[in-house]
This record gives structure tokens, sequence and C-alpha cells, in this order.
């Protein structure tokens, strides 16, 4: 894996209107071979199929980059952590499972470009909840819609309606709005300059596009944690050998093999497997206990 992160790729430093055109000359991948390229680099760590599968995608990070226009930063940046994401998602991509590259891929673009902007904004800190995160994320966007491009404090009425439209209290827009304010932000509908040869447009029309919903994300993120932290505490509910082959069978970015710990434990390959499958059903056994205790699913 250390030589993975340094796959060579073409840098949007170079310019945006360059970049673009460098990473149309990479050919999308038909489904088959997508495939075989993602086994050879989950099989055996093959750098070249994870290159192809990298620059196969960039046009895909690029795109979605383009949707966080609004906030003020540095376009090649933006791509960059968009590239960043998109190899983490190489990296972790199981073709076994079923579904292109691109679907998962989306997930892990837009929490790299994410977590860079929310890095970005001195107003939006590691201890900002999911709500507030939400809410920086989605206020420009519920402004441009409900027509409120007044500097300044927003009229009560505009303010009512974003709270509810977001599911945050009155005074958490009045908050982050002005918050925003001094941080920079111009006028919605204030003119500026694209850039790269492109005309003069106004701020809303550089907000994240349509796609890139960013709260449906985080409560995406949101649930992933819970999930981390049941299955946590439901391996209680396992014995030492059964968390030890669990953790190594299904818990790591490359799998131990059967013949490994059938070596280990001096038991033979099908042993290890009736093991890991009751182990497994013991875990998601538990999780389910633990999630209906909480309340994060309704009892059956």
């Amino acid at each position: 894996m250390s030589n993975y992160k340094n796959l060579p790729a073409p840098s949007p430093e170079q310019g945006l209107n360059r970049y673009m055109q460098e990473i149309r000359k990479f050919p999308m991948l038909e489904p088959e071979e997508e495939y075989m390229l993602a086994k050879r680099w989950t099989d055996h760590e093959d750098t070249e199929a994870a290159h192809k599968l990298v620059t196969s995608h960039l046009r895909l990070a690029a795109k979605i980059a383009m949707g966080y226009r609004g906030y003020g930063l540095p376009q090649a940046e933006v791509i960059s952590e968009a590239n960043v994401g998109l190899m983490q998602a190489v990296k972790r991509f199981d073709p076994e499972k079923g579904f292109r590259l691109a679907t998962y891929a989306m997930w892990w673009i837009r929490a790299a470009i994410q977590e860079y902007i929310l890095r970005s904004w001195s107003l939006v800190k590691l201890g900002t909840t999911s709500a507030q995160k939400k809410l920086f994320f989605n206020l420009r966007k519920a402004k441009a819609r409900i027509g409120a491009y007044e500097d300044g404090d927003m009229h009560p009425d505009n303010v009512k309606r974003i709270a509810t439209d977001l599911g945050v209290t009155e005074a958490e827009v009045v908050s982050m709005n002005r918050r925003m304010s001094k941080g920079g932000d111009a006028s919605l509908n204030a003119m500026i300059g694209g850039g790269d040869g492109d005309s003069s447009a106004e701020w809303q029309d550089w907000l994240e596009d349509d796609d890139a919903d960013t709260a449906a994300d985080y409560e995406a993120k949101d649930e992933l944690d819970t999930r981390r932290k049941l299955l946590v505490q439901a391996m209680d509910v396992l014995n030492d050998r059964e968390k030890d082959i669990i953790t190594q069978r299904r818990l790591q970015d490359a799998p131990v093999t059967l013949e490994d710990l059938s070596g280990k434990y001096n038991v033979s390959r099908e042993r290890i497997r009736q093991i890991e499958v009751r182990a497994f059903e013991k875990l998601q056994e538990r999780v389910r206990e633990l999630a209906t205790d909480k309340g994060v699913i309704e009892p059956a």
C-alpha cells in the first residue's frame, strides 16, 4: 500500500482548462474491464491496475468538485481533495459486491471535499454538531431557493422557513448566517468572474449542484458511525477466538485466509469457516438487540 498514494495523476495546479482536457484522454471502463482491474488491485496490489481505475474516474471526481465552487476556495485544491477521496475509494473498493466503482466512489469523493471545506472554514470546527454541518452546507442553497438575498440578518419569516426546511432552530439559522457573513461571503446575487476564461456569473450559480446532497451524505456518515459503535459493543458477545477470526476475516482491508487461520488454531479450514459464520450470526443478532435498545431501529 505504501506506493499507492504516489500513483501518478494529472495535477489541477497546471490550470483547470488544461487539466480538464488532460483527464478526458483517459478512457471510460467497461464493467468487465473494471472488475478485472479491481481484482488485480485487491488480489495482487497491482499499482498499474489501480492507476487505470483512478484515471478513468478523474472526470467523475472533477464533476463532483465543480459542485462545491461556492465556498471561496481554490478550485484546484478542491479537485485535488476530490482525487484523494477517489484514491481512497479505489483502495477500499470490493468488486465482488456487485456495484460499479463510480457508485462507491461518489461518497468518498464528497466526504473528502466536505472535510477539506470544514477544515478550511474557521467557523466550522471539529466540535460542530452534525446538524450544524448540514446547516453550513445547505444554508446558501436554502436562501437562494426562497430568494433571501438581503445582506446582514434575514427577515424573520425567511429564518423561520429555512429552520423548518432544514430541521434546525431559528437561533441556529441566525447564528450561522451571521458567522458566514463575517467570514467574507458575498451576496448570493453578487457578480463574480469565473476565471480560466469563464464569463461572469452570480454567486448562486456557483453553488453545489443538486447531486451534491450534503445533508444526505452526513446522515449516511452518522449512520455509519452509529453502526461502528454498535459493532464494537456487540463484539463482547464473542469469545476470544471468535473475535479474532471475525476481525481477521471481516474487519480488515486485507482479510487473512482460512488456510492461515487454520494453521494458527490447528483446526481445518472448514472449521474456521464454520466458526466465522456462527460468530457473524451472533454478532448480527447482538447488533440488532443493541440497536433496538437504543432506539436506532424499531422492535420487530
